[in-house]
């Protein structure tokens, strides 16, 4: 997997209709289609400050992307 930045994490959301969201509750973030009782929808700027004071980047491959701790 490969490390990508937000930019181009909201490109390939909005082609797959994904869109930032946060585990009601916590601060755990993830990408949801936003059917998820369970989750919430959160602007792009608060998804970006969550993946910097967690020390987490998007990472791509393939298509998938999947939040992880930085290498």
């Amino acid at each position: 997997m490969e490390q990508i930045g937000v930019e181009k994490a909201k490109e390939i959301a909005k082609k797959k209709g994904l869109k930032p969201g946060r585990v009601k509750g916590t601060n755990g973030i993830q990408f949801t289609k936003g059917s998820n009782d369970r989750l919430e929808i959160i602007p792009w700027e608060d998804f970006e400050k969550t993946l910097k004071s967690r020390g987490l980047g998007v990472y791509e491959s393939g298509g998938w992307m999947k939040i992880m701790k930085k290498a």
